[in-house]
């Protein structure tokens, strides 16, 4: 996988230039322009920030299959909470839901 092609997909879907990305991924502009100048991958929590301000996982940046749904922060909110109840209580929300 080609890591800065990715990332300029990302940006691309977004409309998003290195100077949007640099603020959302709350890094210096220099580290970009410097990881794109010199063709070099970034460092894993430099790719941790980017993947922050894309609203993606390091496991969701690095699948091939393009058909995973990005979860927005109130769903994963939610899921954390689902994680956390019961099995019982899983299965009464389940039938809540499908109310």
């Amino acid at each position: 996988m080609d890591i800065l092609s990715k990332i300029r997909v990302l940006q691309g879907e977004r409309n998003w230039t290195d100077y949007k990305l640099a603020l959302e991924a709350d890094l210096p502009q220099a580290t970009l322009a410097t990881m794109f100048q010199r063709g070099t991958p970034p460092k894993v929590d430099t790719l941790q920030c980017i993947c922050n301000a894309f609203g993606l996982t390091l496991a969701q940046f690095f699948l091939e299959d393009e058909s995973v749904e990005v979860l927005s922060e109130s769903e994963r909110e939610m899921l954390a909470a689902f994680r956390k109840l019961s099995p019982k209580q899983q299965q009464s929300l389940i039938a809540v839901f499908k109310e």
